[in-house]
Parts: C-alpha cells; sequence; structure tokens
C-alpha cells in the first residue's frame, strides 16, 4: 500500500476511488510542480504585460494629449491666420483711404491755388509766381477791403431798365418846359418794377415829394446818399437799415413825370455826382472810379479803418 496512491473523488453519485502506482504518482507530482511553476511564470508574464499595457495606456495618453494640443495650436494659428487677414484688409483699406485723401487734399489744394490765381486776375493785379501764405492772406485783405468799398459807396444798376432816357447833366425839363440841371439818371421801366438798394445804409426818407413823388433817400457811409424817385410804391421805413442789393419800392409814375421811369440819384455831401462811372464799378475795375469822378477826396479814404491794416499794397 505504501508503493500505491489512492486518490477519492466524491460527487453527487458518490465516491469513487482511484490508485496510481509509483511512477503514476511522479507523473502527477511532476505534472503539479510544472502548474506551479507555470502558474507563476504566467502571473510573473501577466505582470510584465500589465506594466507594459499601463506604460502604452499612459504614452497613447500622452499621444493623445498632444494631439489634441496640436489641433488646439492649429486652430489658434488659424483664428491668428484670420485676424492677420482681416488686419491686412484693414491697413489695405486705410492706405486706400489714406490715398483717396491725399488725392483730395491734392485736388483742394490745386483748386486753392487756381481760385488765388483766378482772384489775382479778378483783381487785376500781376500773377505772382508761387501763392505762399503771405500773398494769400494779402490777396483776401485786398479782396475784403474791395468789397468792404463796394458795399459802402453806391454802385451797380438799381434797377433792370429797359434803357436810360436821361442821363446826368443839363437838359430840357419835360414838365417845366425848360432847360434845367439833371441831377440823376432815369431808366425807362415797367410800373411796378423792382427797384434796389446799391449800398449799404440807413433810410433817411420814405415819403411822398412833390417834384420828386414817391421818394426813397438811402444815407451811405463816407458822405455818400442815393436817391429813389417816382416809386409806385415803397418798401422801406424811414430809420430802417437796408443791405445792397435789398428790394426798397417798385418803380412808378408819381410827382413830376411823365412816363413810369425810375429817376436815380447819387450825392456826396448834398452835391449831385453822375452815377453813370457808379454804374459799372465793381471789384474787376476797383480804381478806376477814384479816378474818374473827381469830386470826392478818394485819398484820405486809405487812411480810414480797415483799410490801414496792411500799409503795403499789392502790386
Amino acid at each position: 500500500m505504501r508503493n500505491k496512491l489512492v486518490i477519492t473523488l466524491t460527487t453527487v453519485y458518490g465516491s469513487r476511488q482511484y490508485t496510481f502506482n509509483q511512477v503514476a504518482k511522479y507523473i502527477l507530482l511532476a505534472f503539479l510542480i510544472l502548474s506551479a511553476i507555470s502558474f507563476f511564470v504566467s502571473n510573473a508574464l501577466l505582470v510584465v504585460k500589465t506594466d507594459d499595457l499601463s506604460d502604452l495606456e499612459e504614452d497613447h495618453q500622452e499621444l493623445s494629449e498632444n494631439y489634441e494640443l496640436m489641433v488646439g495650436s492649429q486652430q489658434l494659428y488659424i483664428e491668428e491666420l484670420k485676424e492677420l487677414s482681416l488686419s491686412l484688409s484693414s491697413l489695405k483699406d486705410e492706405r486706400d483711404k489714406l490715398e483717396e485723401e491725399n488725392l483730395r487734399i491734392g485736388e483742394l489744394n490745386s483748386s486753392l491755388d487756381n481760385s488765388l490765381y483766378g482772384l489775382e486776375n479778378l483783381l487785376g493785379l500781376e500773377s505772382a509766381d508761387k501763392i505762399d501764405p503771405y500773398r494769400a492772406e494779402q490777396l483776401t485783405i485786398e479782396a475784403n477791403k474791395r468789397l468792404f468799398f463796394l458795399h459802402s459807396i453806391p454802385n451797380g444798376v438799381p434797377i433792370q431798365a429797359i434803357r436810360i432816357t436821361d442821363k446826368f447833366g443839363s437838359r430840357f425839363h419835360p414838365v417845366r418846359k425848360k432847360r434845367v440841371m439833371h441831377h440823376g439818371i432815369d431808366f425807362k421801366a415797367k410800373r411796378g418794377t423792382p427797384v434796389y438798394a446799391t449800398a449799404d445804409g440807413i433810410v433817411e426818407f420814405a415819403a411822398y415829394n412833390k417834384s420828386f413823388g414817391k421818394l426813397i433817400k438811402l444815407q451811405h457811409n463816407f458822405g455818400f446818399k442815393t436817391y429813389f424817385a417816382h416809386l409806385d410804391a415803397i418798401k422801406v421805413k424811414t430809420g430802417e437799415f437796408v443791405s445792397k442789393g435789398q428790394l426798397i419800392g417798385l418803380s412808378g409814375n408819381t410827382g413830376m413825370s411823365t412816363g413810369p421811369h425810375l429817376h436815380y440819384e447819387i450825392r456826396h455831401m448834398y452835391t449831385a455826382i453822375n452815377p453813370e462811372p457808379f454804374l459799372s464799378w465793381d471789384i474787376t475795375n476797383f480804381d478806376s472810379l477814384f479816378t474818374k469822378v473827381k469830386g470826392v477826396k478818394w485819398a484820405s479814404l486809405k487812411e480810414m479803418y480797415p483799410l490801414n491794416q496792411h500799409s503795403q499794397p499789392l502790386q
């Protein structure tokens, strides 16, 4: 019995015994040893594989993070490229605007230069080689000086007339039937034709006069006065300020008159002056009046404000 190995197996059907001899015993023992060795080796290999798998998982996680970082960086680059593209587009628009602005400024400067050269021609002055700021200032002062005179002293026609029927000077009076001095100019015009002030001033008289009929007297700067006679209607009142070109009345046939017309006079210090040189006087022939009209001491006007701001005349 000592040389036999007895194995008893118990099941639901009962117990059975199996007997192995010595060789079988050794074989079983070797199997058990090999099984144990295989178990431990397998466990050792499983541990190694588990560690390798863990390393692989860590590597995979690291790769995933690196991939996400790369994708995020790529997206960031795409956003930066979009912003750069927008910035370049904005810079291009700004450059185009600057080019347009420079072109516009160049056109304005050219237009301004042409205007100033045109102003020289308008003022009848010798053209300068270059319009610098000092020259532009001088031209502005000269233009303002002339405009000041042209608003202060009567000039231009007071009515859109058909024609001039009687001029300044001695004539045969159609009503008095004798030769008398005619102190103004008669403009033939239909009744109701607008009559305008020929300079800034104040209404000295606006009422009926036996000889002049409905009459307006305007008082202007430097001792000048204008008379508008034989009116059909008066549109201003005594003491009222008027400006050059303002409607003051309507032409008519009142007073000692033989037909609708406007009798227009210019007086200086109560002395009648021939209005004819004043009718065509404007900014382009400014100096002509001072030589044509002899009864006024024009030289003294040079000392008056605002004409004395710059003593050097423009050439």
